[in-house]
């Protein structure tokens, strides 16, 4: 039986991750220093097999931010990448390259909650074309959602 191999990364490319196996259920975390370490609303992880993440290219810098808690981000360009605690690590959902599948299944700290964040997803969708053809034109540096044997640091020069 194959199992499961997924891979993911920084938003720059210098740190990249492959996991192999099952991963543990999705989540979103509400406490204040999620918020703050994600720099959102919230953070969405999910629990990965500790003995088999592989940092690829580069490793996570780590904040202790409590006694016994670590939270991984890429010294590059900032991305929040892990939650480490003593039962286990958490990688971000977002940092995944495929995450469809990843859809958060639990909500922890759920009385810390900023109290509009119900209603978020009631706001009128911003539909402006002139808005969407500038965002057009701007040129990513972002490294692409797939494994790259090399990627400048930089980014592409295009």
């Amino acid at each position: 039986m194959t199992q499961l191999t997924r891979s993911g990364g920084c938003q720059c490319g210098a740190v990249r991750f492959r996991i192999t196996g099952a991963l543990g259920r999705p989540s979103i975390c509400h406490c204040r220093m999620c918020q703050k370490q994600f720099g959102g609303l919230f953070s969405a992880l999910v629990t990965a097999p500790a003995d088999a993440t592989e940092w690829t290219r580069g490793a996570p810098s780590y904040f202790r931010s409590s006694v016994n808690i670590e939270r991984g981000f890429c010294s590059e360009c900032g991305t929040p990448l892990t939650y480490r605690h003593p039962g286990g690590l958490e990688i971000a959902i977002g940092a995944f390259d495929e995450r469809d599948d990843l859809a958060p299944q639990l909500q922890v700290n759920h009385t810390a909650r900023l109290p509009w964040i119900e209603t978020i997803f009631e706001q009128p969708v911003h539909t402006d074309p002139d808005f969407y053809a500038r965002q057009e034109a701007i040129i990513s540096f972002q490294h692409p959602d797939h494994d790259t044997d090399t990627w400048p640091s930089k980014g592409l020069n295009l």
